[in-house]
């Protein structure tokens, strides 16, 4: 079984490229920090790179930026290349299955967050009812 769930921070802004075929391919790396089991463990973070492809790799350059959070579902994949001067290089990448934008902005604007109804009360989601419409139930009440 090959499957990995990381949640972190963009390092940088999403590197949006396109295949000879069209294919849209997003590269990003996601600052994971590590657990922290002791009070004298020092916090440390992972960058870890991750390749998303297709319709999530077009929306993830549009709407992701540095510094959001962001989650990502897939697998581990290796491979080797030689570089320019003859070595053989190693990569270990995650290839993503699903993303989750936990949060979100356009280049440029500011960054949302999602409430804990798990919608933002500036933005207008249509016919949906607003929070004032809605009974918010806490999730210690909720059976499962």
């Amino acid at each position: 079984m090959n499957k990995v769930i990381l949640i972190g921070r963009l390092t940088k802004d999403p590197e949006l490229r396109f295949t000879p075929s069209g294919i849209a391919v997003s590269t990003i790396t996601l600052a994971v920090d590590r657990r922290v089991t002791s009070k004298d463990q020092e916090k440390s973070t992972d960058f870890i790179q991750v390749i998303i492809w297709g319709k999530q790799a077009e929306a993830t350059a549009n709407y992701i930026s540095k510094g959001c959070k962001f989650g990502v579902c897939g697998r581990i994949q290796t491979r080797t290349y030689d570089d320019k001067d003859g070595n053989k290089r190693y990569v270990t990448e995650v290839v993503a299955e699903e993303v989750s934008f936990i949060e979100w902005a356009n280049k440029g604007e500011r960054r949302v967050t999602m409430d804990n109804s798990g919608f933002d009360s500036k933005v207008s989601y249509g016919n949906l009812p607003n929070n004032d419409d809605m009974t918010l139930i806490d999730d210690e009440d909720v059976p499962f």
